[in-house]
Parts: C-alpha cells; structure tokens; sequence
C-alpha cells in the first residue's frame, strides 16, 4: 500500500513509519522536522520536508494517511497557542480537504485522549461527552469535529492514545513514564507533585500496533481510545523506583487532573496489546547504562521549539 505519514519524523511517527516499512508498504513521508529526522534510509521510504499549513502535500498515488503532525501537549500549546490552533486544527483541515480531492482512501487522525477534560467515571468511553479543559484538549477536540464532518467522503478513524512512552528514534524526555525514569536515572531522586493523579499509558510500539492494526481493515471507521494502564503517578514512581533505587519525593501540585481510559471498543476488534509501563522503564533503564540515553534539548518539545523560534 502507498502511504503518507504526516508527522513522520516524530516520537510516533518515527516507530510507525519502522513497522511500516517492515510490513512492505511503500512510505512517504512529509514533515516540518522541527525536532529533526532519525528516520533510517530505506528502499520504499521517501522523506519530504515541509510546513502542513502552506506547502505542496504529496498525496498523488497515496491510498491511506496518517496525520500525526500536531503542536503536541499542553505547555507547547501555552507556548504559541496561535501557532498551535493553525497547525492542529486549521492545517488538518487543509491535509483532509488534500487528501479527498486526491482520491485517498483511509484518513487516520492521531487525537489525544485528554479530550475528556476531568471525569469521575471509571469507564471513560469514547461517547462520554468531551469537556476539554486546556487549550491543546481544544484544538484537538475540534480538529476531531472537522474531520468528522467529511465521513461520508473519506474512512475516517480518529484515535485518541494515552501518555505514550517507551523509545524511539526521536526520543521525548518530557512524557511522564520516560521523565521520571530519566530523572530517577539521572538523579537517584523522583519528584512526584500529588501523587493520585492518574494517567492513562500506551507504549509506542502498541501505539505504532493500533495504527497498522486500523490500517489492516479489522476496525470499522470511528472513534477509537487507545490507552491500556491506567495507573496513579505515585504508582508509576514506585515502579520506577524498584527497578532504579530511586528515592520517591512528594510536593503538593496545583493540577488535580485525571485522565482514565476504556479502550474495550479498541479490544472488541481483535487488538491485544504487548507492552507494558515497566517493560518501557526497563528498556529506559537499558538504553541509559549503554550511555545513549542522555538529557538533549531536542528530546524536549518545549525547549526545541523555543530553541528554533517557534514561540
């Protein structure tokens, strides 16, 4: 299959366009790489560079897209919040629009399952109503909506992934499981604020998985969670904290938010994750004592973008 993976050269999209390549697709791949490109040369790989809110897009012959180009994660957003709606909501406007006038068969959109805002239910589903409480849940809750609008002229999947973490050729340092992994490493010391705040995790390989697993055809076009530990940040510091003897400190935190995700839709199709939080600590943990895992400015959103004059 001719895909194009928007976002390409980013933490996610760096593993997917790996798997990609190794399933036999022929990939392309357009990215502004703010954070640079670690993609590896290969045969059915093409690396074109480009901004998604003006450029020519390289849809011809394309048969399925992923768009995972986005200003990603609440302080980036606080950071160039202009920026960051016409990239995650007016730009996917412009690559949809693109990829229906060139015939594109499957649109998969990477949303974020901080849509939700604050809940209290246990079972967080993807029909409970979406009450985004920051500016980056916003843009992707109308980027969502948009999308949404052209169903009936595209396949349209929308995923909503948890906190990711685990490796990748662009690593982020600046993601809860491989920050506080990182600081344990680095400082023998975790500085957890709260505590009961729970997060829903995903590992990027079983991220990369759902990705080809929608692509494969075994889940109906719609909205999809993709989230599967739904654990407490005084539970991912503990596990952190026996595998590295690091010391556990707790300050109060003025962000009481929860996130939890049920991602039975997701399950109902077949998919069964892999990969757990401690396996991503372990492989952290590994790529430290090899001496690759270091503290990079481009390992941290914030700092890259700030760095190269996006802000």
């Amino acid at each position: 299959m001719n895909i194009l993976v928007i976002g390409g050269c980013g933490y996610t999209g760096s593993v997917l366009v790996k798997d990609l390549l190794e399933d036999g697709h022929q990939v392309v791949v357009f990215d502004a790489a703010w954070f640079g490109s670690h993609l590896s040369s290969h045969s059915n790989l093409t690396v074109k560079f480009g901004d998604i809110r003006s450029d020519e897009l390289p849809m011809e012959g394309i048969e399925a897209v992923f768009h995972l180009a986005n200003v990603a994660n609440d302080p980036s957003v606080d950071l160039a919040p202009t920026l960051s709606w016409e990239v995650n909501v007016l730009a996917t406007m412009r690559v949809m629009e693109a990829a229906i006038h060139a015939g594109v068969q499957s649109f998969i959109f990477a949303s974020s399952g901080s849509v939700y805002g604050v809940k209290e239910e246990l079972e967080v589903t993807e029909d409970l109503e979406l009450v985004p409480i920051s500016v980056y849940n916003k843009t992707k809750m109308v980027a969502e909506r948009v999308l949404l609008s052209y169903k009936d002229q595209i396949k349209t999947w929308i995923v909503r992934p948890a906190t990711v973490c685990g490796l990748s050729p662009r690593m982020r340092l600046d993601l809860s499981v491989n920050l506080l992994t990182f600081q344990a490493l680095k400082n023998l010391k975790i500085t957890v604020f709260g505590g009961d705040q729970v997060r829903p995790n995903i590992h990027v390989d079983d991220l990369s998985r759902v990705y080809r697993h929608i692509l494969s055809g075994k889940a109906p076009a719609g909205v999809y969670n993709a989230g599967f530990e739904n654990i407490s940040i005084m539970e991912m510091a503990k596990t952190i904290a026996s595998r590295t003897g690091a010391e556990i400190a707790v300050s109060e935190s003025n962000d009481p938010r929860s996130y939890r995700q049920s991602s039975k839709k997701l399950l109902s199709t077949g998919f069964v994750p892999s990969k757990k939080v401690s396996m991503a600590v372990e492989e952290l943990v590994s790529m430290f004592e090899r001496g690759e895992l270091v503290d990079r400015d481009e390992w941290h959103t914030v700092k890259s973008m700030v760095a190269k004059g996006l802000a």
